[in-house]
């Protein structure tokens, strides 16, 4: 089998997810050494029973939204022996995630602040929490590469109906900061450049999670390839974002929308 991650360390936030989990198994099996983190809980709770006997594998409780929680974790990493090489900026609050928690899917007349700025905490300053911790402890002393999560709605609109009717919502503030993410991949790759790091995003499209058949059926109308996507269909180009292969590309953006963003 070609490890196509020998050598690499990859620090994953929000990695007990159906994306996050899926990238933890896989690049453990392409022979990264992984350093999951999320928010302490049940998602946590099976990614150290998934993993927690194998030796390239640590777990560390992080909240994103946590200024305090995100300037220790390099050096705690560190101090543990661990030089991550790879991050991933995937932590997020999503429609499905606020649906199983129970959360309400207000209009967008009756948003109120305290969510809006709840998302935008998470899913915009906890990457640059991220991003502007890597720059103070690993960028400049070891080459390394960043990857932010986007998302398909991130460069185009949300199409309302297909949530009509279903128990969870595309809503405002998860595009916005999906919009966003990428706009600090592009600085940053330019501002990193110099000092031997590399910065991507990369845009996932639908990702199938056990949803119902009447909204594959509408979310295919909308996609090339009339289909959602299978979780490890993003972390094939996933993986190679973080391999040495992608060496040559900084301040990208790539879609695995299965064509949705070709239209």
């Amino acid at each position: 089998m070609v490890e196509q991650l020998k050598g690499r360390t990859v620090f994953i936030t929000g990695s007990g997810g159906v994306l996050g989990s899926t990238y933890v198994l896989r690049m453990l099996a392409e022979g990264a050494r992984v350093i999951g983190s999320d928010l302490p809980g049940h998602r946590a709770e099976a990614l150290v029973e998934a993993h927690g006997a194998n030796p390239d594998f640590r777990f560390y409780p992080l909240d994103v939204a946590s200024e305090d929680e995100v300037t220790g974790i390099f050096q705690r990493i560190l101090t543990d022996g661990w030089e991550p090489n790879v991050v991933l900026n995937n932590a997020a609050i999503t429609g499905e995630l606020l649906m199983g928690a129970g959360q309400p899917f207000p209009d967008f007349a009756d948003l109120k602040v305290s969510d809006w700025e709840k998302t935008l905490r998470t899913n915009l300053t906890g990457p640059f929490l991220v991003a502007r911790q890597m720059d103070r402890d690993i960028v400049g002393k070891w080459p390394c590469t960043l990857i932010n999560v986007a998302s398909m709605y991130a460069l185009n609109g949300a199409h309302h109906r297909i949530y009509e009717g279903m128990p969870f919502k595309n809503f405002s503030a998860y595009g916005v900061t999906k919009a966003g993410i990428h706009g600090l991949t592009v600085w940053l790759a330019g501002y990193w450049a110099p000092r031997g790091a590399t910065v991507n995003t990369i845009a996932p499209g639908a990702v199938f999670n056990n949803h119902s058949e009447e909204f594959q059926r509408r979310v295919g109308e909308l996609i090339m390839l009339d289909r959602m996507a299978k979780p490890d269909e993003i972390a094939d180009a996933m993986l190679f974002l973080a391999s040495a292969q992608a060496g040559y590309m900084t301040g990208q953006m790539v879609n695995v929308d299965g064509g949705f963003s070709g239209w």
